[in-house]
């Protein structure tokens, strides 16, 4: 790679950096301007449009981030469950985890989904269904080693998804011991959604 391509994607980096950096509690994606972005990443707000054609394209460019990231989550869960076992517990931590080092570009995610942009909204959906795809795989795949059928394993990765994620946006901004109780509570709760779709399967199959 030339030298120039190589400082084209550290600009394309500080620019995503930036609005990164700018959002919070109290701000979403929809309040930031260009040219705080740009003056935030360190150039002319003209340069900006050698990276992005508007600030919604940086911003979807952040959402698949966000995506590779929930995956790249999910197999390191999975690795982490193969060795230590207790699937859920450990899926919980290493969520929480990811939480905390990414919590701007998960609060993009979770704020985004529901917002006013449409290309937003798509985009968010299509990484959700990304994961819920690998969770239902994933679920299927422990439900035939431990031999305890799932009732709808799809539906099942969905309810636990939007638990999950609708947790995620309590513990945003939540003091340490208000993650560790967060944790619990969803640990129940999931176990609870397992547990269900079990007995349901086990309840039709006598059918």
């Amino acid at each position: 790679m030339s030298a120039r391509a190589e400082q084209k994607l550290r600009t394309r980096r500080a620019l995503m950096d930036a609005a990164l950096a700018q959002l919070s509690a109290d701000r979403g994606f929809g309040s930031l301007s260009l040219r705080e972005v740009a003056r935030e990443a360190g150039i002319a707000p003209t340069s900006f449009y050698r990276h992005f054609s508007e600030l919604d394209e940086l911003g979807l460019a952040l959402v698949d981030e966000g995506g590779v990231a929930l995956r790249q989550l999910m197999r390191q869960a999975r690795k982490r469950i193969a060795r230590d076992g207790s699937a859920i517990s450990t899926s919980v931590d290493t969520f929480i985890e990811y939480l905390e080092n990414n919590t701007n570009l998960l609060r993009l995610m979770l704020r985004e989904k529901t917002g006013v942009s449409k290309s937003f909204r798509t985009a968010i959906r299509a990484e959700i269904d990304h994961v819920v795809t690998e969770l239902a795989d994933d679920l299927n795949r422990f439900a035939e080693q431990q031999r305890k059928p799932l009732y709808e394993a799809r539906l099942v990765a969905e309810a636990m998804v939007t638990l999950v994620f609708n947790q995620g946006a309590e513990a945003l901004d939540a003091t340490s011991r208000e993650k560790q109780e967060l944790k619990a509570k969803l640990k129940k709760e999931l176990r609870m959604i397992l547990l269900g779709s079990q007995t349901l399967a086990r309840a039709a199959h006598r059918k």
